[in-house]
């Protein structure tokens, strides 16, 4: 079985020509599309690039604990060394896989600028996230790692919000003609 791959996972398969209709694809099912046409386009590509970028993301964040438990571990590294490099890496392939997955479909500027504007709002993440932990640590006086780590998972999910819109508005351009889909 193959699925209609011209920018939608084949949510909107052709009823015309010879085929009948195709059941939705496995896509459909992920973005709640019981049939290929019960959503508009413009929330159905919203919920795709959201459920993507959810899916890049996990398996970044999986890649980014192995690499660091391999190099911290494993083979000796400082912590601080072993967190650089599995933050280049995870950032890049997830990099990749936004590109080449949640957000394939948008238009392409060139992967130099597409790149550094990534690791700019990724960068400006990251200080939100230790800049929350660092006050309520240190302005508030908590020392809880219960209260530290509320902190962590609130400035986590402020942060991918943050990366989500980013990403949608300045790293990954809409295409042309789609400025109402932002």
């Amino acid at each position: 079985m193959t699925s209609d791959h011209r920018g939608t996972p084949g949510c909107r398969p052709s009823t015309s020509g010879v085929r009948p209709p195709r059941a939705p694809t496995v896509a459909c099912v992920l973005v709640g599309e019981s049939s290929p046409r019960s959503a508009t386009p413009a929330s159905s590509s919203v919920l795709r690039e959201l459920i993507a970028f959810a899916l890049v993301g996990g398996g970044a964040f999986l890649l980014d604990l192995g690499v660091f438990q391999l190099l911290y571990a494993g083979l000796g590294a400082g912590a601080v060394t072993a967190k650089l490099v599995s933050t280049l890496v995870s950032m890049t392939v997830a990099y990749l896989g936004h590109r080449r997955f949640a957000f394939a479909h948008r238009a392409n500027v060139g992967m130099r600028r597409e790149y550094l504007v990534f690791a700019l709002v990724n960068g400006f993440t990251l200080a939100l996230s230790l800049g929350v932990v660092a006050f309520v640590r240190y302005e508030l006086g908590h020392e809880s790692s219960i209260v530290l780590q509320l902190a962590n998972v609130g400035s986590i999910v402020v942060g991918t919000v943050i990366r989500f819109l980013a990403y949608r508005r300045w790293v990954f351009s809409a295409p042309a003609g789609a400025a109402a889909d932002r």
